[in-house]
């Protein structure tokens, strides 16, 4: 009768983790060598990443205004966080008017947001804007303003 091949035990830190349990030093230095050259092998075969906090929070930070449903249940699972972003505030390279009079701004990270409601918004070319605050809003839309100023219904479009 053919005997059934074990699967290999995943290779995860809850693995390497769990060789701290065992007080026996040579069983306890054979499973961390066991432990960590699985999670090496399967980082190495692109199966598994090391993420950190920073590289979550920018990851937020930079697709802000697009829908990615996956993404803060994600952050939530791994950091215990409050989960969804609900504010940015950026650098602005470039402001210019659609020619209904719309806003469309250009941030320094590449980003691009349009103006959506018919409000007037004032900006000076002369001074400019530094930054841009965005903040989320009701049924999925997005609040835009300029520096201090008041805001208006803005979308990302790129």
């Amino acid at each position: 009768m053919p005997v059934a091949a074990q699967e290999a035990p995943s290779a995860s830190t809850s693995a390497v983790y769990a060789c701290a349990e065992i007080s026996e030093n040579e069983a306890r230095l054979a499973c961390y060598d066991d432990a960590v050259g699985r999670l090496k092998s399967a980082e190495e075969a692109g199966e598994a990443i090391v993420v950190t906090r920073d590289e979550v929070e920018e990851v937020r930070r930079e697709s802000f205004g697009f829908s990615i449903p996956s993404l803060p249940g994600l952050a939530s699972s791994v950091f215990r966080d409050e989960g969804e972003l609900k504010e940015v505030t950026h650098p602005v390279a470039a402001v210019a008017q659609t020619p209904r009079g719309q806003m469309y701004v250009t941030l320094e990270n590449g980003q691009v947001w349009q103006q959506t409601d018919q409000k007037q918004v004032y900006y000076s070319k002369r001074r400019g804007v530094k930054t841009v605050t965005i903040k989320s809003a009701a049924f999925g839309s997005f609040m835009m303003k300029f520096d201090d100023g008041l805001p208006f219904r803005a979308e990302r479009v790129k």
